[in-house]
Protein backbone atom coordinates (compact mmCIF):
# COMPACT_ATOMS: atom_id res chain seq x y z
CA UNK A 1 0.00 0.00 0.00
CA UNK A 2 1.42 3.40 -0.80
CA UNK A 3 2.08 6.14 1.46
CA UNK A 4 1.46 9.98 1.29
CA UNK A 5 3.45 11.86 3.55
CA UNK A 6 2.89 16.19 3.92
CA UNK A 7 6.06 18.53 4.59
CA UNK A 8 4.84 21.85 5.96
CA UNK A 9 7.18 24.74 5.46
CA UNK A 10 6.78 28.41 6.38
CA UNK A 11 9.04 30.94 4.23
CA UNK A 12 8.87 34.53 5.45
CA UNK A 13 10.83 37.12 3.09
CA UNK A 14 12.63 39.19 5.22
CA UNK A 15 14.36 41.71 2.53
CA UNK A 16 12.13 44.66 2.82
CA UNK A 17 14.31 47.50 3.49
CA UNK A 18 11.31 50.02 3.94
CA UNK A 19 10.47 50.69 0.93
CA UNK A 20 9.54 46.67 -0.73
CA UNK A 21 10.52 46.23 -4.10
CA UNK A 22 10.47 49.45 -5.39
CA UNK A 23 13.12 48.80 -8.03
CA UNK A 24 15.33 45.76 -8.54
CA UNK A 25 18.30 47.39 -6.38
CA UNK A 26 15.99 48.60 -3.13
CA UNK A 27 15.39 45.13 -1.17
CA UNK A 28 17.29 42.29 -0.25
CA UNK A 29 17.06 38.82 -1.44
CA UNK A 30 16.80 37.83 2.32
CA UNK A 31 13.79 34.82 4.03
CA UNK A 32 13.66 33.23 6.61
CA UNK A 33 12.51 29.25 6.34
CA UNK A 34 11.18 27.27 9.28
CA UNK A 35 9.41 23.96 9.84
CA UNK A 36 7.61 23.08 13.08
CA UNK A 37 9.50 23.65 16.26
CA UNK A 38 12.56 23.56 14.25
CA UNK A 39 15.28 26.29 14.20
CA UNK A 40 15.13 28.85 11.08
CA UNK A 41 17.45 28.56 8.48
CA UNK A 42 18.04 31.91 7.24
CA UNK A 43 18.58 32.32 3.48
CA UNK A 44 19.10 34.46 0.68
CA UNK A 45 19.86 34.30 -3.09
CA UNK A 46 23.27 33.23 -4.82
CA UNK A 47 25.50 36.69 -4.32
CA UNK A 48 25.65 36.21 -8.00
CA UNK A 49 22.12 37.26 -7.99
CA UNK A 50 22.38 40.10 -5.27
CA UNK A 51 22.42 37.55 -2.85
CA UNK A 52 23.86 37.42 0.87
CA UNK A 53 27.22 35.23 1.05
CA UNK A 54 26.35 34.18 4.53
CA UNK A 55 23.43 33.09 3.97
CA UNK A 56 22.38 29.44 2.75
CA UNK A 57 20.81 29.81 -0.60
CA UNK A 58 17.94 27.62 -2.50
CA UNK A 59 20.59 25.74 -4.71
CA UNK A 60 22.98 25.15 -1.82
CA UNK A 61 19.98 23.73 -0.15
CA UNK A 62 19.05 21.07 -2.92
CA UNK A 63 22.62 20.24 -3.33
CA UNK A 64 22.21 19.38 0.92
CA UNK A 65 18.95 18.01 0.56
CA UNK A 66 20.81 15.48 -2.17
CA UNK A 67 23.57 14.34 -0.10
CA UNK A 68 21.48 14.17 2.97
CA UNK A 69 18.84 11.73 1.27
CA UNK A 70 21.18 9.61 0.50
CA UNK A 71 23.74 9.51 3.40
CA UNK A 72 20.61 8.51 5.25
CA UNK A 73 19.45 5.78 2.86
CA UNK A 74 22.64 4.87 3.26
CA UNK A 75 23.72 4.35 6.66
CA UNK A 76 20.18 2.28 6.90
CA UNK A 77 21.02 -0.10 4.32
CA UNK A 78 24.84 -0.78 5.42
CA UNK A 79 23.06 -1.12 9.02
CA UNK A 80 20.79 -3.64 7.56
CA UNK A 81 23.70 -5.27 5.65
CA UNK A 82 26.10 -5.46 8.69
CA UNK A 83 28.50 -2.91 6.67
CA UNK A 84 29.41 -0.73 10.07
CA UNK A 85 30.17 2.53 9.06
CA UNK A 86 32.67 4.68 11.50
CA UNK A 87 32.80 8.15 9.38
CA UNK A 88 30.90 9.55 6.86
CA UNK A 89 31.35 12.59 4.71
CA UNK A 90 30.09 13.68 1.36
CA UNK A 91 31.50 16.83 -0.60
CA UNK A 92 28.51 17.43 -3.10
CA UNK A 93 28.62 19.63 -6.24
CA UNK A 94 25.44 20.88 -8.06
CA UNK A 95 25.69 22.09 -11.71
CA UNK A 96 23.56 24.55 -12.66
CA UNK A 97 22.75 26.41 -16.08
CA UNK A 98 22.04 29.95 -16.55
CA UNK A 99 19.96 30.65 -19.51
CA UNK A 100 20.01 34.36 -21.08
CA UNK A 101 16.86 35.41 -19.71
CA UNK A 102 17.74 34.93 -16.24
CA UNK A 103 16.18 31.24 -15.94
CA UNK A 104 17.97 28.46 -15.18
CA UNK A 105 18.47 24.66 -14.39
CA UNK A 106 20.43 22.51 -12.71
CA UNK A 107 22.11 19.74 -14.93
CA UNK A 108 24.19 17.70 -12.52
CA UNK A 109 24.82 17.13 -9.07
CA UNK A 110 27.80 14.68 -8.09
CA UNK A 111 28.03 13.17 -4.42
CA UNK A 112 31.39 12.59 -2.83
CA UNK A 113 30.85 10.09 -0.34
CA UNK A 114 33.86 9.13 1.69
CA UNK A 115 32.95 6.49 4.22
CA UNK A 116 35.45 4.96 6.57
CA UNK A 117 33.82 1.44 7.62
CA UNK A 118 35.15 -0.75 10.14
CA UNK A 119 36.94 -3.58 8.59
CA UNK A 120 38.43 -3.96 5.18
CA UNK A 121 35.89 -7.10 4.29
CA UNK A 122 32.97 -4.68 4.41
CA UNK A 123 34.31 -2.33 1.82
CA UNK A 124 33.11 -4.31 -1.29
CA UNK A 125 29.67 -4.77 0.09
CA UNK A 126 30.12 -0.76 1.16
CA UNK A 127 30.75 0.00 -2.54
CA UNK A 128 27.63 -1.98 -3.63
CA UNK A 129 24.78 0.18 -1.12
CA UNK A 130 25.49 3.28 -3.17
CA UNK A 131 23.77 2.27 -6.16
CA UNK A 132 20.77 0.88 -3.62
CA UNK A 133 20.66 4.16 -1.37
CA UNK A 134 20.73 5.89 -4.78
CA UNK A 135 17.82 3.91 -6.25
CA UNK A 136 16.00 4.55 -2.97
CA UNK A 137 16.26 8.20 -2.71
CA UNK A 138 12.98 9.95 -2.51
CA UNK A 139 14.99 13.72 -3.30
CA UNK A 140 16.97 11.64 -6.37
CA UNK A 141 14.15 10.20 -7.65
CA UNK A 142 12.15 14.06 -7.74
CA UNK A 143 14.81 15.55 -9.68
CA UNK A 144 14.33 15.85 -13.39
CA UNK A 145 18.51 15.70 -14.02
CA UNK A 146 21.32 13.15 -13.25
CA UNK A 147 22.63 12.67 -9.01
CA UNK A 148 25.39 10.80 -9.58
CA UNK A 149 27.93 9.77 -6.73
CA UNK A 150 31.77 8.82 -6.84
CA UNK A 151 32.16 7.05 -3.14
CA UNK A 152 35.57 6.24 -1.53
CA UNK A 153 35.57 3.83 0.99
CA UNK A 154 38.60 3.64 3.47
CA UNK A 155 39.01 0.99 6.64
CA UNK A 156 39.44 2.84 9.76
CA UNK A 157 43.15 0.80 10.24
CA UNK A 158 44.07 3.43 7.14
Amino acid sequence: MNKTHHYHTRLEWTGNKGTGTESYKSYERSFQVQASQKPIIAGSSDPAFRGDKTKYNPEELLVASLSSCHLLWYLHLCADAGVIVTEYMDTAIGEMQEDPDGSGRFSKVILHPVVTVRDEDMVAKAHELHAVAHRLCFIANSMNFPVEHVPEIITASN
